[in-house]
């Protein structure tokens, strides 16, 4: 990947300082970048810890005013950091910015992980611009646009550093998926804001950690998911879990239906490690501020799968 994709990071971002952050690869990775891109600087964490606390260790050590997090599976494009600068410059309030992400391997498709900017639903289940569950819309510039959204991609996720120290970085906890919700809830509760800017592109292969088939996908997306609501969500706590049992537990139900053993296990998993969990999230959920209208619509999943809309 780095070999593939660096290069394009390398071209077309001038005025940005570049690093490698290696989650204590196993392969040669960090000989790699030392011998084919001497001038990009490598942080080595001492294990691997997922992208939330790799991440939050990573930026330790580097001082700038704007952190870009990009996966080492995006290609950028010809002057993609000038749109997301001049939206700092002109637009003080701005904290985090995604770009507009389309998918690699069919350039004229939004990629799953981001696409237009994402949102979230009353029940926590995540959806973007561009892409609602397994439905991808086609870039015919309909999301060309600024716009404010509710959560940013961590595939490429630009944040003020002062942001990102206010609120403490990611959650530790969550390993990989969905981190970077959390982090844009908790940014929405504590009243900074997240935007979307259209006019910066890249491409994202997606699923090069984790495939969309892999079981463990599932459950950490289920998972953290759960912790994410109940850390964040306000409203009637109980009554939110106990829907999101049931439509989880349909979607379980479906996975089992299909032969998909794994995947059923998965979202078993989760719940049963979510309700480990629940008295430490619950704790967290009392320290931390909420706020109403975190959502748009109230359930996406009757929106798709019972009224048939597929669009954003």
């Amino acid at each position: 990947m780095l070999k593939q994709f660096l290069p394009s990071v390398i071209q077309h971002s001038d005025g940005a300082d570049i690093y490698v952050a290696d989650n204590a690869s196993s392969d040669n990775s960090v000989a790699i970048v030392n011998n084919l891109f001497p001038h990009v600087k490598i942080i080595q964490n001492l294990k691997n810890e997922g992208y939330a606390k790799g991440y939050n260790n990573a930026l330790k050590h580097i001082d700038a005013d704007v952190f870009c997090l990009l996966n080492s599976d995006v290609e950028v494009t010809s002057n993609w950091l000038t749109p997301i600068f001049l939206e700092y410059k002109n637009n003080i309030s701005t904290d985090i910015i995604q770009p507009k992400i389309l998918d690699f391997k069919n350039k004229s498709l939004f990629e799953y992980a981001g696409a237009g900017g994402g949102f979230i639903d009353k029940y926590g289940y995540a959806y973007c611009r561009g892409r609602i569950f397994e439905s991808i819309e086609k870039d015919m510039s309909q999301y060309n646009d600024t716009a404010p959204v509710f959560w940013a991609s961590g595939a490429c996720f630009f944040i003020k550093k002062s942001t990102f120290k206010a609120l403490n970085g990611f959650d530790d906890t969550y390993f990989a998926h969905f981190e970077e919700i959390d982090l844009c809830w908790r940014a929405f509760n504590a009243g900074f804001t997240t935007t979307y800017v259209g006019t910066s592109t890249v491409y994202h292969v997606g699923g090069a950690t984790l495939h969309a088939g892999h079981p463990k996908k599932t459950y950490l997306n289920f998972r953290n998911s759960l912790f994410t609501i109940t850390k964040n969500a306000k409203g009637f706590l109980l009554g939110i879990i106990f829907i999101r049992l049931v439509l989880d537990g349909i979607a379980a139900l479906k996975f089992l239906f299909d032969l998909k053993f794994a995947h059923f296990m998965a979202i078993i998993k989760a719940h049963l490690v979510y309700y480990v969990h629940l008295p430490r999230l619950l704790k967290i959920r009392q320290q931390l501020p909420t706020r109403k209208n975190y959502y748009q619509t109230k359930s996406i999943v009757w929106f798709y799968y019972i009224k048939n809309q597929k669009k954003f």
